[in-house]
């Protein structure tokens, strides 16, 4: 059966359910047309050819965990209907059994994410650098991608200010290649032995379990002011990067120096970069905040909204390439610290291939929080340089994906299961579901034909790159090129357009007011004085504190204009587009409109009074959002298409939004005029036509404000509409002091 509401996504299942309870006894509905599960191979990374459908449930029946079919699953063997239950039920043991056992430890960091499948395509531009087969021209490699935040638990809410990973699993035919990184191309620590130290700051504070999700309080602010190699990262965190609009919108970022291998045997360091083609988009904090609270699961959402839209993200995988000298250096640059960019005017970022993502996950827990990465998986072409937090992430991942998924054999997890055949002599352990053959799990053997055998380079295995080890002191001690922490800080904060400054101030007065500590919040103005005394002005007048001097002589480094998320122009695909409707009113217009978004590769989302169908009786119009559940902050731009009366919930009583003395007189519903003004100081795009435009004027927003459309026809707003989203934001509306 054709669901009636075709193309709108959120729908929870693939066939629109029946009001009374279905009697009849029919199999397991097919995923909707936006999911699929992890592609069919065995456990050791044989192709089955085997239907998705014959990982998940099947036949009509309700059976036991061992297929034996049931006939009652409400209630409990009992002795008597009012007697005692009988330890014999088999079934009620197997099945609260496997209940109190659902949940597998959580990530320590990570833990709050959203996944999809798709696909990556080579370009064929790392030819000259790499032999890794899949970066190849053409060449097409499955992938699964997980967003997520670091701090929260997987309870928390999406829209917090935070650090987003950003970890990709290509399923090559050389094996799986995890590239796992953030949306942040630096990192808070130099070396992965204070990975510990960064996170039980960040952390909710231990004795009250308080705040959740959040770097504003005493502890991270302690760490952080105290070990200023954390500066950079802090500073980017206090950005726009910290809060973006969407994972569809958010760059992504290797954070280390790896080193590539091409045919010939020669070595190039890259750093890797995920481009967005939406491009880089934030929320503002209002909205962050706001969202937080209407809507905690906002980004992951929004990620499956639009793959079931077919609003397919993407982004395009560049590298940055440097000589590999002994030095590892680059214009001054220690390429092997965490805490540095290469700016990109200074070595610029080469597309090697593009990224779409086209399926949402069919079952989260089975995909989305069972998929474990590990910077150890490489391929052939991809080795690892002496980056010391990548070497402690070397050993970090693979440890504890054996404490979170409960032994050595996480790899055959079907999410997790490589494309490729494996015949890596590990035998038995926890959850070991490969049925091995033959006798000799070793080599050399002459039992098993002495198969496995060893490969060579012309057979694909994978080689470290004989790099020469320096004889050395052992010693507990970083570089003296480690030591800057305060000329990339200042290179970004120069990089900034006023407005991203003052969303940077806004940023550090309220996390530092959040703090109890007035000596912490002294100890980060005098780091602040260190990255401008402007900056550091505008935050100590914000806490009501004197602005130290700084302690160092500030640099004068180039800004890098590819730093700030501002001044470009993109595309209207996958942007969010709410079109409120009057009942009734301007339908053909609302038709009209919908269709022209559609087609431009939007969302559009109908918001109106109650939900239902708008004019059922003729060319229906679907209502996804009414005045009670929309807000302003789900939205890139608003179309007013008319003006709608308040609705019968319009009372204070069922809805805070409304004032209940205002709406006994007024003649538009008050929440949308809320809905307006939001959206006006949030500095986005509106627009109105027909009777729409008086609905902008009773929200005290003028017809000529920059920003504001106010059209003849449906039509006609939208397309000036587009343009203006195309940068993202309506930056006129906000005016910097700095």
């Amino acid at each position: 059966m054709v669901r009636p509401d075709k193309g709108i996504p959120g729908a929870p299942s693939a066939v629109p359910p029946s009001v009374e309870e279905p009697i009849e006894p029919a199999g397991p509905l097919p995923p909707k047309s936006d999911q699929r599960g992890p592609d069919t191979v065995s456990p050791t990374g044989q192709a089955t050819g085997a239907p998705q459908a014959e990982a998940a449930q099947g036949g009509e029946f309700l059976t036991t965990a061992q297929g034996t079919r049931l006939y009652e699953t409400d209630h409990s063997l009992k002795a008597g209907a009012r007697g005692p239950v009988l330890l014999q039920d088999h079934h009620l043991r197997e099945k609260i059994t496997h209940f109190d056992h659902e949940r597998i430890p959580e990530r320590v960091v990570h833990a709050r994410g959203a996944a999809a499948h798709g696909v990556f395509q080579g370009y064929g531009t790392a030819e000259r650098i790499t032999k890794a087969a899949f970066l190849g021209k053409d060449v097409e490699t499955p992938v699964f991608v997980r967003f997520s935040t670091v701090l929260g638990s997987r309870g928390s809410a999406d829209t917090v200010r935070d650090t987003r990973g950003f970890a990709t699993k290509f399923y090559t035919s050389e094996g799986v290649f995890d590239l796992v990184g953030n949306n942040i191309p630096v990192f808070f620590i130099q070396d992965a032995i204070k990975f510990p130290d960064v996170i039980h700051a960040g952390k909710p504070h231990p004795d009250r379990e308080i705040p959740q999700a959040q770097s504003a309080h005493d502890t991270f602010w302690d760490f952080v002011t105290l070990h200023t190699e954390a500066t950079h990262h802090t500073l980017w965190n206090m950005s726009d990067r910290g809060i973006p609009r969407s994972y569809r919108m958010m760059e992504g970022f290797g954070v280390h120096t790896f080193r590539l291998v091409n045919a010939e045997g020669a070595t190039t360091l890259v750093k890797f970069h995920w481009k967005p083609k939406l491009g880089v988009h934030s929320l503002v904090w209002e909205e962050a905040q706001i969202t937080a609270g209407m809507d905690p699961d906002f980004h992951r959402r929004d990620l499956a909204d639009a793959i079931e839209a077919s609003a397919y993200p993407q982004w395009e995988l560049g590298v940055q390439t440097f000589p590999d000298t002994d030095a590892q250096m680059f214009e001054g640059i220690d390429l092997l610290d965490p805490t540095k960019i290469v700016p990109e005017e200074l070595a610029p970022v080469e597309p090697i291939g593009l990224l779409t993502l086209n399926a949402n996950p069919s079952n989260y827990f089975a995909e989305t929080e069972q998929v474990a990465f590990h910077v150890g998986h490489l391929v052939p072409g991809i080795d690892v340089t002496n980056d010391p937090l990548l070497q402690g992430r070397l050993f970090s991942y693979l440890d504890t994906q054996i404490s979170r998924l409960g032994g050595p054999n996480f790899g055959q997890l079907p999410i997790n299961r490589t494309h490729a055949p494996v015949n890596d002599m590990l035998r038995d352990g926890m959850h070991q579901t490969a049925v091995h053959s033959g006798v000799a799990p070793y080599r050399p053997n002459s039992l098993d034909g002495g198969c496995p055998f060893l490969a060579g380079a012309d057979n694909g295995a994978y080689i470290e790159v004989p790099e020469q080890v320096p004889a050395a002191d052992k010693i507990r001690e970083a570089a003296a090129s480690f030591d800057d922490h305060y000329s990339q800080p200042r290179l970004f904060w120069l990089s900034m357009t006023p407005t991203e400054r003052e969303h940077i101030v806004a940023a550090y007065t309220f996390e530092l007011n959040k703090c109890w500590e007035t000596a912490i919040k002294e100890r980060a103005l005098h780091v602040l004085a260190n990255i401008d005394t402007g900056l550091c002005a505008q935050v100590a007048a914000g806490l009501g504190l004197p602005a130290p001097a700084p302690t160092l002589t500030p640099t004068d480094p180039l800004p890098s204009p590819a730093l700030s998320q501002l001044g470009g122009t993109w595309p209207p695909e996958g942007r969010v587009v709410g079109i409120v409707a009057a009942g009734d009113q301007e339908l053909s217009g609302v038709r009209s409109v919908r269709r022209a978004a559609l087609k431009a590769g939007m969302v559009p989302l109908v918001i109106a009074p109650t939900g239902g169908i708008l004019d059922a009786d003729g060319d229906p119009v679907t209502v996804q959002r009414t005045f009670a559940t929309a807000r302003s902050t789900e939205f890139d731009a608003i179309l007013v298409a008319g003006a709608p009366a308040p609705g019968a919930d319009a009372y204070g009583a069922r809805d805070a939004k409304v004032d209940d003395d205002i709406v006994a007189t007024a003649t538009i519903d008050p929440r949308v005029l809320v809905m307006l003004t939001e959206a006006y100081r949030h500095g986005k795009a509106l627009g109105a036509w027909g009777d729409g435009r008086r609905v902008l004027e009773a929200a005290g927003i003028a017809p000529d404000a920059p920003g504001v459309v106010t059209a003849r026809s449906a039509d006609a707003g939208l397309k000036r509409l587009i343009k203006l989203l195309a940068g993202h934001r309506v930056w006129d509306r906000f005016t910097p002091l700095i």
